[in-house]
């Protein structure tokens, strides 16, 4: 039977759906036959219940799982007879007018849009690379020296200098009143690492133990304390304790203090080089990916579904909620989340992901149990025992589905670069970290 398919909006549709009442009617018997088989009521024996007291009880009930089991097949067999990809659930109300011995519904519902994809040769990705230099590799070094540095008393005239570790107690006032967070006993940081704000280290370089000063400090105007940003304070530090910062040697000890195999200086800087390659090269790939995605997306053109944009909606306030609640805000699930704040991430979610489909789709770029493998084996290598954790993807078939994503997107990439115009550019370290 051919199924009648009414454009009500871009990609809005209506179908009209009949169902026998008597088949229907048939389908609640049945059930309330089995029902009573095994229904407990009070008064009477397990599988004795008489069935004018079973229908009377879950009648209503058994009539409605019907009606929702009934019109959702029904639904399903005309979406597919007609060959229609339904976006989201449809709204499905009954009829205002049957034909006799039916029931007659209408659903309403989104289908998915054609995506159109432009030529990509007109599109240009700026695609950056970047080198693991061996200042990198000297600056990681030294960041694991401080990790494993060691505090020892300097001498009681001995001034306090950047790399010390010092106690201090201070008090500080704004027009004579004290404020919020402006007081401290032994208060511990270490000088120059920039736990303070630069006037306050200032002040403290060059104090002498159980020496006191008075300073002002002008609070930045941005600063994360909204009663005292932009104001200035006058200030007394105390010092009661400076400690000199002692670095362990670089030397076959400290690699093998770090757990590395080849327990010599060339060893651990060929680790360190193996772990930042391996963070640049999932750096440039986040990076280019990006860019690659925007030059798909600005030559595709089709119309969003709002079913899809109102789900990634739900799911992104979902997770705000859930995000709100670990971080302790009480109230978090009630929280006021205007849709507004996440609506333009959501319709580029959406949007991306029906060119991402539409491109994989056209040009065969699924992924590959070879690629899928290289994937999970590439990130497995960079933990102590990386079988295990292969066996921890493989045994999990979200775990899974979400490696699977990724090497789909990391194929869309190679693609799309394969056929915009590229612009290399080399920068620095640093500045890939984002240290400059």
């Amino acid at each position: 039977m051919a199924v009648t398919v009414e454009t009500l909006d871009k990609l809005e549709r209506k179908i009209t759906l009949t169902l026998p009442v008597g088949a229907i009617q048939s389908e609640v018997d049945s059930r309330l036959r089995k029902l009573a088989r095994t229904v407990k009521m009070d008064g009477f024996r397990p599988g004795k219940v008489p069935m004018n007291v079973v229908a009377q009880r879950y009648g209503y009930s058994v009539h409605y799982e019907v009606m929702n089991d009934k019109v959702g097949q029904a639904f399903a067999s005309a979406a597919n007879e007609a060959e229609l990809r339904v976006a989201g659930q449809p709204r499905i109300t009954e009829s205002a007018v049957s034909p006799e011995g039916q029931m007659a519904f209408d659903a309403v519902f989104e289908v998915f849009p054609e995506v159109k994809i432009d030529d990509l040769a007109t599109a240009e990705v700026e695609k950056i690379s970047a080198e693991v230099t061996e200042a990198a590799i000297d600056k990681t070094v030294e960041i694991l020296r401080k990790q494993r540095r060691t505090f020892a008393l300097r001498a009681k005239d001995a001034a306090a200098q950047d790399t010390d570790r010092v106690v201090v107690d201070f008090e500080g006032k704004i027009d004579g009143e004290p404020f919020a967070g402006g007081k401290a006993e032994d208060y511990q940081f270490i000088v120059g690492d920039g736990q303070m704000l630069k006037e306050f280290e200032e002040a403290v370089r060059g104090m002498k133990l159980g020496e006191s000063k008075t300073f002002q400090l002008a609070f930045p105007a941005d600063y994360h304390g909204q009663d005292v940003a932009g104001k200035t304070a006058d200030f007394m530090v105390t010092l009661k304790k400076v400690e000199a910062a002692n670095l362990p040697d670089v030397d076959g000890a400290l690699a093998k203090s770090l757990g590395i195999a080849d327990a010599t200086v060339e060893g651990l800087r060929s680790d360190i080089r193996k772990n930042l390659e391996r963070e640049v090269k999932h750096r440039l790939l986040g990076r280019n990916k990006q860019g690659a995605m925007n030059a798909l997306l600005s030559k595709a053109e089709l119309d969003l579904p709002k079913s899809s944009v109102q789900a990634e909606l739900e799911r992104m306030i979902a997770s705000a909620r859930a995000d709100l609640k670990q971080r302790g805000m009480k109230d978090a699930d009630t929280a006021p989340i205007p849709d507004d704040m996440f609506r333009p991430q959501a319709e580029r979610r959406v949007r991306l992901g029906l060119a991402v489909g539409e491109l994989v789709r056209a040009n065969a770029l699924h992924a590959k149990p070879e690629q899928i493998k290289a994937h999970i084996d590439e990130l497995a290598a960079s933990y102590e025992k990386p079988a295990d954790v292969v066996r921890w993807y493989y045994g999990d078939n979200r775990r899974m589905a979400e490696v699977e994503g990724v090497v789909i997107e990391n194929n869309v990439t190679d693609f799309v670069l394969s056929k915009v115009k590229v612009v290399e550019k080399a920068i620095s370290f640093d500045e890939l970290m984002g240290q400059s």
